[in-house]
């Protein structure tokens, strides 16, 4: 018992220390990829290291349900790939302990790991999404520093297109062209210049362009512009100057978003607040869909709603009423008339098509909702069931192989994960769609591994040489003499039979033979 309670502590050790490695190895690989997707919120605007170091703090958290799955799978992999390629796992199992038993510690440490990874999304993630996407929307709102291009125009100064041909080394702009729609499209104004020069106002809060030599056109009969849409026979004021200053609202101060704003988004909930949002939102919308169906019915498909123009029918006497259809009396109206009905109909049919275009859209968007808010509700769940799954595969497996390092295991576990984060995504947008439920979308993923995992610890615990060359080599061989077997005997069989014997005295069989026998010799 001793003995048994030594190698736990063993085994926990060399666990441990190989996940918290490739943890952060995992971390700041992602990382680097989440920052590269949002590099252009970050370069270029002049923003505080303290902003950074927030940035990556919550970005740190909102990458750990990813790179938790990869260090369980990569760490367990390389730990029990050591303990095989030193032979310890095999004098483990020759000292009576089996694969189970060996396997028990790190089976508890990885299900308390995996009730910290449901608390960590249910509580930790949701508020670190929020604040993250607060200062993303925070950094995306921050204006850019100013760093107009050559030879193309710039557009990141609301309400103006800057082109400048050259720069100067005294950072002078040239032979600039300039487009003001600070007071609307058809108020714009126009403006040339030789030279020009940007700087900032001592606050901050503006930009001052200084022209020089140029020339400016601006439209006068705005209202006319703006009533008929043309700019024919409008006139204009050209204006000639050798120095000109132009004031531009231009703040580069970092103003924090509103996190409150994001508080009703799904990333921002726990399992608590998404369920009540579920419900309440699945209430209104069953009585929205129920309110326009009886809207419909009752107000459009059977009102007596004469507030259309009407068509006049032509008179006709009682034995006329008995006798006559539709047909006819449609045929009996003026080209005029009919004309009116065509248009009363389509219009009627018009309107109600945009009505239930309408009502369908609103009711796509409560769907949309709850789609989003139960997805999220199953991926908490999901990660958590995800550290189990990759830690039943990435252990036996490398009891398996019988390879540790950072070779052979570092190219399964990304292959593994590969695949994982494919048939996730997969799921993902079948949900997202409304192709799948939910519940199949988002644990699609762990219904393919599991199985996997499953047949790869039956393997492991039964000395199965699942990746040995020449047991595969047996196999064949030893499959390929029994089918030889089976179709000798299939052949026996059937030449004793007394179908085949009636054939072979047939006639056709032997022409057939004589034919075979002449064109192979």
């Amino acid at each position: 018992m001793r003995f048994v309670k030594k190698i736990d502590i063993y085994l926990l050790r060399n666990f441990l220390g190989l996940f918290l490695a490739t943890f952060f190895i995992a971390i700041f690989i992602l990382l680097m990829q989440f920052m590269w997707m949002h590099v252009n919120d970050l370069v270029g605007k002049g923003i505080s290291l303290g902003v950074l170091a927030e940035f990556f703090l919550y970005a740190c958290a909102s990458v750990v349900p990813l790179a938790l799955p990869l260090a369980i799978l990569l760490s367990s992999l390389i730990a029990f790939g050591n303990l095989a390629e030193k032979f310890e796992l095999t004098a483990m199992k020759a000292a009576g302990i089996s694969l189970f038993r060996i396997m028990r510690p790190l089976t508890i440490a990885i299900a308390m790991l995996s009730v910290g990874a449901f608390f960590f999304s249910n509580n930790v993630l949701p508020r670190s999404q929020m604040k993250l996407w607060a200062l993303i929307f925070s950094l995306r709102q921050k204006s850019p520093e100013l760093q107009i291009p050559i030879g193309e125009f710039y557009d990141e100064i609301s309400g103006y297109h800057i082109y400048v041909r050259e720069k100067t080394r005294k950072g002078e702009l040239l032979n600039m062209m300039i487009y003001d729609y600070s007071s609307g499209f058809h108020s714009a104004k126009v403006m040339v210049a030789d030279t020009g020069r940007l700087a900032s106002s001592a606050d901050k809060r503006y930009l001052i362009l200084e022209l020089i030599n140029g020339e400016s056109f601006e439209n006068l009969d705005k209202n006319q512009q703006r009533a008929t849409g043309k700019t024919q026979n409008i006139p204009y004021r050209r204006e000639t100057f050798s120095r000109k200053q132009i004031v531009i609202d231009f703040s580069t101060d970092f103003n924090r978003y509103d996190e409150s704003m994001l508080e009703d988004q799904h990333v921002s909930k726990n399992v608590a607040q998404l369920i009540e949002s579920i419900d309440s939102v699945k209430v209104v919308s069953k009585q929205t869909s129920r309110e326009q169906s009886n809207y419909m019915i009752k107000e459009r498909y059977f009102s007596r709603d004469d507030r259309h123009e009407t068509v006049e029918l032509p008179v006709l006497d009682k034995q006329e009423l008995e006798t006559c259809d539709i047909d006819s009396l449609w045929n009996r109206l003026s080209v005029k008339r009919q004309q009116m009905a065509y248009n009363t109909a389509e219009e009627k049919a018009r309107n109600y098509r945009d009505q239930v275009e309408y009502h369908a859209l609103l009711l796509d968007d409560a769907q949309r909702y709850i789609r989003k808010h139960q997805m999220e509700l199953y991926r908490k769940f999901t990660l958590a069931f995800a550290c189990l799954v990759f830690f039943f595969i990435g252990a036996p497996l490398g009891a398996i192989i019988r390879k540790g390092g950072l070779g052979a295991p570092v190219v399964i576990s990304v292959i593994m994960f590969i695949v994982y984060y494919i048939i996730d995504n997969t799921g993902y947008k079948m949900a997202r769609e409304a192709l799948w439920p939910c519940w199949a979308g988002m644990w699609l993923s762990s219904f393919v591994l599991l199985p996997i995992g499953i047949f790869l610890t039956y393997k492991a615990a039964t000395d199965s040489p699942l990746f040995n060359p020449e047991a595969w080599e047996k196999e064949y061989v030893r499959l390929k003499n029994k089918t030889k077997r089976l179709l000798k005997k299939i052949y026996k069989k059937l030449s004793e039979s007394t179908l085949y014997k009636k054939l072979c005295e047939s006639t056709l069989y032997k022409k057939l033979w004589k034919t075979s026998v002449s064109a192979n010799s």
